[in-house]
């Protein structure tokens, strides 16, 4: 008698299992391939249109308020089921420079993992740091806001991606905690930025508001997001260090190379390294500040630190290739990710809709008061970060036609800034078509769609978060 309950739950579990495989989420590449084909089928069922444009003194493109016409039937030319093909290595080409430059980081990282110095580096501050991980978290976490929020740090973020798994993974946390730390910082920085050149300082000269004005109030801004940021991560951390199987990714084995079995020992040479490479990075934060570099420079410099650091540790001119190809070669998946995202936009772009998403989901918020008009910019600008994943691009196309609106509406166009900051800054961690993110995403191994179950919780928070602070800002006169 007791064997008969049995077997219907024997029998129940495999039929379960096999409802939930064939549930299961796909690879983020086929989910990118699926926003492609909708992106496609946008091009047919919207109306083509387009703003006029102009050149301003910095030989940038920026749309006219007002301008937006729709193309003639005549002169549309809808999008054949090809272009949803011919977009992807398209969009590789259009992503060639940060392609390249994750390639060149992942060649750059190899060589830096066979010298043993990471590893060694990482077991002193296990030692060191093993039982204060929040201390960890909180001063991780800061850094990368202030680096965001000061001089707009975002690909230079992508070379500590390895290195962050491998601490936090050795502390007995997980891959989605360190990539928390990494792009919450990230996105807290962007938007409440303080002096970020590439989008507050756009965005204020757009709307014709003094460049860098308005400071202490997104200073205050900074440091509450920041800490309900740390928050969420601490909160999952500890989630997952108590019970490992509550990790997002406890399925997905952690990648070798990001695995430490042992520490070796952080002897004359390996301190040689890892001071060669902080050095490096600080040449890398100076030439972004006052040199201006970019991906270009920026890949040239870690090539040489490859170079460098194979003369300190001796690896040899057949080992140093060796491993910086195995290393470049492993973020093949992360390059494919980066091209498929940028993809999505190279079909609407030819498809001319991308100017008819912005203007109709910009036109409501005439009808509606001051307040609800501020927080309705932070809506519309979280939706176009995902069309116009560029912070400089959004800006130049939607900061036109928000200051002139913020008039209309009896709100300054501080404000109408600062909805773009939160649209532009914090989505930038949730949408996939933010290739950064999606390289981030792809070298930590984490799946886009396990890191939205970690991240939407935290920008619902941020919704509504930010809604109060535009409010606060109406009501306190923000200019």
């Amino acid at each position: 008698m007791s064997s008969t309950p049995e077997r219907p739950d024997t029998a129940a579990e495999p039929q379960e299992q096999t409802a939930q495989s064939r549930f299961r989420v796909p690879h983020t590449l086929v989910l990118l391939f699926g926003m492609i084909v909708i992106a496609w089928i946008a091009t047919w069922v919207l109306q083509p249109g387009s703003f006029e444009r102009v050149t301003n003194e910095h030989e940038r493109e920026q749309v006219v308020a007002g301008t937006y016409q729709p193309l003639p039937d005549d002169e549309v030319q809808r999008l054949s089921p090809t272009v949803i093909f011919t977009a992807i290595p398209q969009g590789l080409a259009a992503a060639q420079d940060i392609i390249f430059f994750v390639f060149l980081i992942g060649g750059a990282f190899g060589v830096l993992r066979a010298t043993g110095a990471p590893d060694a580096a990482i077991g002193m501050m296990l030692n060191r740091l093993g039982h204060r991980p929040l201390w960890l978290i909180i001063g991780a976490t800061t850094v990368f806001a202030v680096g965001s929020a000061t001089i707009g740090m975002a690909e230079e973020y992508i070379p500590f991606v390895p290195v962050l798994v491998a601490l936090f993974v050795a502390l007995g946390f997980d891959a989605v905690t360190a990539v928390g730390v990494l792009c919450i910082g990230y996105s807290v920085g962007y938007g409440a930025a303080i002096l970020n050149p590439f989008t507050l300082f756009i965005a204020q000269e757009v709307a014709g508001v003094e460049q860098a004005s308005g400071m202490g109030y997104r200073g205050i801004l900074l440091v509450i997001f920041l800490v309900v940021g740390i928050h969420h991560i601490w909160r999952y951390a500890k989630r997952v260090h108590d019970d490992p199987k509550r990790s997002l990714v406890h399925d997905i084995p952690v990648p070798e190379e990001m695995r430490l079995t042992d520490h070796p020992t952080l002897d004359g040479r390996r301190k040689a390294v890892i001071g060669v490479t902080l050095a490096t990075l600080v040449l890398l934060v100076v030439g972004i500040k006052f040199w201006h570099w970019y991906l270009m420079e920026m890949g040239a410099l870690f090539v040489a630190l490859s170079i460098v650091l194979a003369a300190i540790s001796g690896l040899g001119i057949d080992g140093t290739a060796k491993k910086f190809s195995l290393g470049a070669a492993e973020l093949t998946t992360t390059a494919l990710l980066i091209g498929f995202a940028r993809a999505i936009q190279v079909v609407l772009e030819q498809g001319r809709v991308i100017d008819t998403i912005v203007y109709g989901i910009a036109q409501p918020l005439q009808e509606l008061g001051s307040t609800a008009a501020a927080v309705g910019m932070f809506l519309v600008q979280s939706l176009a970060n995902l069309f116009i994943p560029s912070g400089s691009g959004q800006a130049y196309v939607t900061m036109p036609l928000m200051a002139p609106l913020a008039d209309l509406v009896g709100v300054s166009r501080q404000v109408a800034v600062l909805a773009f900051q939160f649209g532009d800054g914090f989505t930038n961690i949730l949408v996939p078509t933010n290739v950064v993110l999606m390289g981030i995403l792809a070298i930590a191994g984490v799946p886009w769609e396990r890191w939205l179950r970690f991240v939407l919780p935290f920008m619902i928070k941020v919704w509504v978060l930010g809604s109060i602070a535009l409010a606060v800002a109406v009501a306190i006169g923000y200019s």
